[in-house]
């Protein structure tokens, strides 16, 4: 399921936060947003996901505006990781990942059908989260959680999933687990996935192409080797870099701020 994106501005109140925007998702590929604190990266996500209404343009899920249909036929069809999620009080990890099945139901219906379980354990597992899917939420570490939130989006079965810096809270193995797992979602089920990632050397590794975006802008757009090149770093993130060689392909190593 393609998403694109045709002159996008928007964010909070009056004031635009990302402007122009203009951009294609297709159906099966990664997309990550990078640039440096403040650069429109979680705001332009907020729009592609209908939580921020934009102020001028359009963002289309396979053709057809989001802005303009329900809630849950969006839900239907694309799923967000935000980065900070509101923890419900008293909820299991399984009461909270079957959430996920809400858009999927209808309106009378309070249990979960043997479809939806299959979906929620799916989910669970794919996580790697089954030894405390009884415990409350409340009750688990940063990593943990972020880990549920994850299986939660993942159990509405969506077509397009974004993500809001996936890896915060993750130490480097949980970091590459869960990347690793998207990727395989990715490549296997040909999930379109769009994830904000602070972690330049990780973008560069998962994703297909890269926006990088400088004060609301798309400074670059297009594959890793176009993007991450040192006179982009340069003016975007104010570093000197090299890139090097490594056994996953290249990667960028800080010499010096600027």
């Amino acid at each position: 399921m393609s998403l694109k994106v045709n002159n996008l501005t928007g964010g909070y109140s009056a004031v635009p936060i990302v402007r122009d925007i203009n951009l294609g998702v297709e159906a099966g590929e990664w997309l990550s947003l990078v640039g440096a604190n403040g650069s429109g990266k979680s705001t332009l996500l907020k729009l592609l996901s209908r939580i921020l209404s934009p102020q001028k343009g359009t963002v289309l899920l396979d053709g057809k505006a989001i802005h303009t249909q329900s809630a849950i036929q969006v839900a239907q069809k694309m799923a967000l990781l935000p980065q900070q999620q509101a923890v419900p009080a008293g909820l299991t990890v399984y009461q909270l990942v079957g959430l996920g099945r809400n858009p999927h139901q209808n309106w009378w219906q309070w249990e979960l059908n043997d479809d939806d379980r299959d979906k929620v354990e799916e989910a669970i597992s794919a996580v790697g989260i089954e030894k405390f899917s009884q415990r409350p939420v409340e009750r688990l570490s940063g990593g943990e959680r972020q880990r549920a939130f994850l299986a939660l989006a993942l159990a509405q079965n969506p077509k397009v999933l974004l993500l809001d810096e996936p890896t915060t809270y993750l130490d480097l193995r949980y970091q590459l687990q869960i990347l690793e797992l998207l990727k395989k979602l990715n490549e296997k089920n040909k999930l379109t996935i769009i994830t904000v990632l602070h972690e330049l050397n990780l973008a560069i590794r998962y994703s297909q192409r890269l926006a990088m975006l400088l004060k609301g802008e798309i400074w670059a757009l297009g594959n890793t080797e176009e993007v991450i090149i040192p006179e982009n770093i340069r003016q975007v993130f104010g570093l000197e870099v090299a890139l090097i060689e490594t056994p996953i392909g290249k990667q960028i190593c800080p010499i010096q701020h600027l």
